[in-house]
């Protein structure tokens, strides 16, 4: 249940804190006034888009937040949960929106993204516009509507992936088959590149080596001459060298020793460097005797790492990254290569995937035949009780299982037609003409939608524009009743519904010379009175008007 709401600066409301309660709200005001102002506040923080022209002019932001009581919305207290969001039962959205546009979104002060606002709000509101009758005569929002009504709704789930499964087979067949001038001159270029990378056949992590190689072997003379010096000069020179000098220190030091232990350390010492200088002599002569001065294997090293280099300068790349790019070129030849085998196999899955796919889809059709049957039934019985004696409304499924017409809602046509009086044919909703027998259609099937909805609160936004009298009247009455078990938010301009509600907030509007703001207010009796007076006699308000309002609010049973 919506609790309460806290807006600052949200278009033309300063600030305003609002408490609701369970049961009928109605919200009026006069035209102009801005009703639709704390709905937009509720889209908002929902998840709706935010601008610029969100925030009141001469602020820095607009801040709104909303709390929910939770109590009896499991489904939302295991999603708060799942998220890590939850706060031991509370919900508190709340929407900040700067001056340029940018806006951060929070659920119980961590900050969330506009995704998880929409999938909590979905939860939690149910939004009915005023301008549903028009959207009710796409044939999408239709399918969506009846669906929505669906009583296992992983059916639908269902043919939606073996809808995907099927189009990516097709997708991949059409594919195979294109033998186009395009691809066909790919192909060509793919194996010329092939070609020429499989005629150098680099391996991974072997031009590094290769370029390794080539540094040493080019300054191989330079390094056999370094390195008899370096041997010369620890081991092997006559007069002298490091081994032997060292050599005769330790053995000076080793007889120090016995006159005075203390020395046994540096002693031990010296015997260490004297072994590792013999080691360090001996991988440096074995280094000098395995280099190779060969001039044919520079000579070949040179001409590869040219020719990688080349390759690489042609394609735009490092050489070290041949390797794989031959593998994705490879990759990209072999499935433009499809052969006739490939495609007979792909044929085999597109027809099992096909199979698949329609039966999912008859059964979804099945469902949806029994659903839209009673769902016929339902809204045409309430289109009785919205003046509209005699009219039918009936949902029309024609399948058509041409897989050039698949699609991932199934395989159904669907329409809703109407007949507002009796002995009219049955039409389409899209040909009715009469805006007033739309909105009552419109408000007709709503009302049930709404009457098997599971979300706790309900708004209603100007959805009884097109009627009045005595239809208002049973209008207000069944949004009532169904306020009975849920909470019901209704924006209106008619008497007979607002005076229907269990309470009342009243829009309204100021202006000065300098700005326009607009506060919504709690009306109490005889606040209430007045504004039920006015929306039935216009601006002036006479003792006729005030005892017809009285009567109204007494009526409400």
């Amino acid at each position: 249940m919506l609790d309460s709401i806290v807006i600052n600066n949200f278009t033309i409301i300063d600030r305003n804190h609002i408490e609701f309660n369970p049961g009928m709200t109605a919200l009026t005001g006069e035209t102009g006034a801005g009703k639709s102002i704390l709905l937009d506040a509720i889209k908002l923080v929902l998840g709706d888009r935010a601008d610029s022209d969100t925030v009141k002019s001469g602020a820095d932001k607009a801040d709104i937040t909303v709390g929910f009581d939770l109590t009896s919305r499991e489904q939302a207290r295991h999603w708060l949960k799942q998220n890590e969001l939850d706060n031991d039962g509370e919900c508190l959205i709340r929407r900040v929106v700067q001056a340029n546009g940018r806006s951060k979104a929070f659920i119980n002060g961590t900050p969330a993204t506009l995704n998880q606002l929409k999938i909590l709000g979905e939860m939690l509101v149910d939004l009915h516009g005023q301008h549903e009758h028009q959207s009710l005569q796409k044939p999408l929002v239709q399918q969506q509507l009846l669906d929505g009504m669906l009583a296992d709704q992983d059916l639908l789930t269902e043919t939606r992936y073996r809808f995907a499964e099927w189009k990516q087979l097709a997708e991949l067949k059409a594919q195979a088959l294109d033998q186009s001038a395009e691809k066909q001159q790919r192909i060509d270029l793919l194996k010329l590149y092939t070609r020429e990378l499989q005629e150098l056949d680099l391996k991974v992590g072997e031009f590094q080596d290769l370029q390794d190689e080539y540094n040493r072997l080019s300054h191989a003379g330079q390094i056999m001459q370094s390195m008899s010096s370096i041997i010369g000069d620890l081991y092997e020179q006559e007069d002298f060298n490091i081994q032997s000098r060292l050599s005769a220190c330790s053995l000076l030091l080793q007889q120090l020793t016995e006159l005075d232990s203390s020395l046994g350390e540096p002693d031990e010492l010296l015997k260490n460097a004297l072994i590792q200088i013999e080691e360090a002599a001996s991988e440096l002569r074995s280094y000098h005797d395995n280099i190779d001065l060969d001039p044919a294997r520079l000579d070949w090293l040179n001409n590869r790492i040219n020719e990688a280099q080349g390759l690489a300068r042609k394609h735009q790349l490092d050489a070290d990254q041949l390797p794989e790019f031959m593998q994705n070129l490879e990759l990209e030849l072999e499935q433009l290569q499809l052969s006739e085998q490939d495609i007979e196999k792909i044929d085999e899955r597109l027809n099992a995937a096909e199979q698949q796919y329609l039966s999912s889809a008859r059964q979804l059709s099945d469902m949806r035949k029994e659903t839209a049957l009673k769902l016929s039934g339902q809204i045409s019985a309430e289109m009785q009780t919205l003046g509209m004696q005699g009219g039918q409304f009936e949902i029309q499924l024609t399948r058509d299982e041409n897989p050039q017409h698949f699609s991932r809602d199934g395989v159904d046509k669907i329409v809703f037609l109407v007949s507002a009086n009796p002995g009219q044919p049955l039409k389409p909703m899209s040909r009715v003409a009469s805006g007033g027998e739309l909105s009552r259609i419109s408000l007709a099937i709503q009302v049930i939608l709404s009457e098997s909805s599971l979300i706790p609160t309900l708004i209603f936004d100007e959805v009884d524009s097109g009627i009045g009298g005595g239809i208002a009247e049973v209008v207000g009455r069944k949004l009532r009743q169904i306020a009975l078990n849920r909470q019901v938010f209704c924006v209106t301009h008619l008497p007979q519904v607002a005076s229907q509600a269990h309470h009342h907030y009243q829009v309204t509007k100021t202006k000065t010379d300098s700005t326009t703001t607009t506060e919504v207010v709690t009306l109490d009796q005889q606040q209430r009175l007045e504004e039920i007076a006015r929306m039935l006699g216009g601006m002036t308000i006479t003792n006729q008007t005030r005892a017809h309002a009285q009567e109204m609010l007494d009526s409400v049973v």
